[in-house]
């Protein structure tokens, strides 16, 4: 009866592409969960949602000019996260303001361009991402960049925090403000390619998101916050490819609902020890 049931539970993970959809969001979500401790330390959530809707075109464009879709992406990305910093520096018009306009542009033009051209790219795919369809070549892609993006972020990640925190404190120290800040916009781009062919453009941003909120509303110290948004991401990850199974549903939507139940239960629980204390005070 033990062996059985051990059997049918393990029964998901006897599928290649199963094995392929966890193995993917194991090497996707450590580095999207430390790069969202900073998004949201900073205050730059709509900016991961703005770069990940902004690589339509790039994708698009790269599709049409026969070289890989995660060069036109990373460029396309690049361009709008690096083009919205200079605005809103050089500019008297808010961040959220700049990043709303660069957004909506970027995505109605790769809409505009995918309308206009004959091929065989599933747009629902870019999208919503394809999961269980991910080869070899995604994952060593997703591998490879996520692998890059935690090993910046693990050395300098002191300097990142540094120049989030307190810019001014961060140039009289000696530190390369400006470096830090497009650096971390160019490390959001690749994130987001790296994540382009399994959770797709929309749900990225959930992935770039709440596992740093999560994580912001458990803990008070930066070092445990990066170590509670990975193990968040990476159990929302492999629970949302596992249940996705049973429930016959695409596995990033799955795993998106996860992550906003984390969130609402870490919520109430923030709420709760807040009112506990204003008693006890």
């Amino acid at each position: 009866m033990m062996a059985a049931l051990i059997s049918d539970l393990l029964m998901p993970l006897q599928f290649p592409f199963m094995q392929n959809a966890l193995l993917i969001v194991l090497l996707i979500a450590p580095a999207a969960a430390m790069l969202s401790t900073f998004l949201v330390l900073k205050g730059w959530s709509l900016m991961g949602d703005a770069t990940s809707h902004a690589v339509l075109p790039g994708v698009v464009l790269a599709y049409v000019a026969g070289i890989p879709l995660i060069i036109g992406a990373f460029l396309a990305g690049l361009v709008c996260a690096l083009g919205t910093g200079f605005i809103k520096d050089h500019s008297r018009i808010k961040q959220d303001t700049v990043m709303g306009v660069v957004f909506s542009g970027m995505f109605g033009l790769g809409i505009v361009i995918y309308t206009q051209i004959e091929t065989a790219l599933h747009l629902d795919h870019i999208l919503f991402g394809n999961m269980l369809g991910v080869g070899a070549d995604d994952l060593w892609t997703a591998g490879l960049i996520s692998g890059a993006v935690a090993l910046i972020l693990g050395i300098k990640w002191r300097d990142f925090l540094a120049q989030s925190f307190d810019p001014v404190q961060a140039r009289m120290i000696g530190l390369r403000v400006s470096w830090l800040h497009y650096g971390l916009l160019a490390i959001l781009s690749a994130t987001i390619v790296a994540m382009l062919s399994s959770v797709g453009i929309i749900l990225s941003v959930a992935y770039l998101i709440a596992p740093g909120a999560i994580a912001f509303l458990l803990t008070r110290r930066f070092a445990a916050m990066m170590i509670t948004a990975i193990v968040v991401a990476l159990a929302s990850g492999g629970t949302g490819v596992y249940l996705s199974f049973w429930i016959d549903a695409a596995p990033a939507p799955t795993i998106v609902l996860i992550l906003t139940g984390l969130f609402l239960v870490a919520l109430g629980l923030r709420q709760m020890k807040t009112r506990h204390a204003s008693r006890i005070g």
